[in-house]
């Protein structure tokens, strides 16, 4: 776990001023700086939160580098049209604007609010926000909204999961492969886990019935037969992955390879003209942020049927570095920052 400098001295910060990380340009995480930056105001539809909690997803590294190109219409062709990444927040709210009707001052929510979580204070649409479960810690709920949500999306609505069946999941051990394998089996179904050897233990600790370590075993090659298959990494080509769907089955892309310009809509493309022949359905989908889905999310987590997975926490002036050890891919559940 990242600890703090235990020499660090509090910087005096003015009241119209908050600290916040600050992404001038396009690049690596070396781009990135603390700065002092002006402290959001509360418009009439918005909710100003004090920021405890975030998190690093796929999501904030794409706009960290720009890449794929793919992403440059939306966040900006040249230099970032925002200047503060993080979409996963959780806090407590500070102020709320007049026509702000669900939430209150001193409520204690977590969301998905699009970007700006990397700073002490952030504004957001109540609609992006819910009540936080009492049950959860800070760093546990900021580790929610988007995996959760993705994995959530992805097997309910695009896989259409149902009790009995058989789901594999490839990329089980990551942000939203944890929550992939507890979702999936609060829907009932036997799960089935693919991930490497030091993450074997985890994932069967959170509740898959089956775990493939990929650095023994070729899932592909298996014999088995699945009627969904929820594939994170989005790394085998659609010949092997089609071996371990039944006849009717399901796939559901969630990533793809890297690549500069198109990124995992190449493989997408390939995969989805490849489906055409045969009898099994391929599906892929960006996850949006669903106030309805988050409160679904939140009776799982108080419930105790889904709990997040923290490797590591890191303090805000360190977020750079979660940001560089997510783009090396191994992380193992999610890697939170806290402010």
């Amino acid at each position: 776990m990242a600890m703090m400098d235990q020499n660090h001295v509090e910087e005096t910060v003015p009241e119209d001023k908050m600290k916040a990380i600050v992404q001038p340009e396009y690049g690596s995480p070396d781009v990135l700086q603390l700065q002092q930056v002006e402290k959001p105001v509360v418009d009439d539809d918005d909710v100003l939160v004090r920021v405890r909690a975030s998190s690093v997803n796929a999501l904030e590294w794409h706009m960290l580098t720009g890449l794929p190109y793919l992403v440059r219409p939306q966040a900006g062709l040249r230099k970032p049209k925002r200047a503060i990444l993080g979409a996963d927040v959780a806090g407590r709210v500070d102020a709320v604007g007049k026509n702000v009707t669900r939430l209150q001052p001193g409520d204690e929510v977590f969301g998905d609010i699009g970007d700006g979580a990397y700073a002490e204070y952030v504004c957001a649409p109540e609609a992006r926000l819910v009540l936080k479960p009492a049950k959860l810690t800070f760093e546990q709920a900021a580790a929610v909204p988007v995996a959760a949500l993705t994995a959530l999306q992805g097997l309910r609505d695009i896989g259409q999961i149902q009790s009995g069946q058989k789901v594999l999941i490839n990329g089980a051990s990551g942000g939203v492969g944890t929550f992939a394998v507890q979702i999936a089996k609060s829907f009932g179904a036997d799960v089935t886990g693919v991930c490497s050897t030091r993450n074997v233990d985890m994932v069967r600790s959170i509740g898959a019935d089956h775990v493939v370590d990929y650095t023994q075993e070729d899932f592909t090659q298996s014999g088995q037969s699945h009627d969904l298959m929820f594939d994170v990494p989005g790394n085998r080509p659609w010949a092997e992955c089609k071996r371990v769907l039944s006849r009717g089955g399901t796939y559901v892309m969630v990533g793809g390879p890297k690549g500069r310009w198109l990124g995992p809509l190449r493989h997408l493309l390939g995969v989805k003209v490849a489906s055409l022949v045969g009898n099994r359905r391929v599906g892929w989908f960006v996850a949006q942020m669903k106030e309805e889905d988050l409160s679904f999310l939140s009776e799982l987590l108080e419930s105790g049927e889904v709990v997040p997975v923290i490797e590591a926490t890191y303090p805000l002036e360190q977020t750079p570095e979660a940001l560089r050890y997510l783009g090396e891919g191994h992380a193992q559940g999610k890697n939170v920052i806290t402010v």
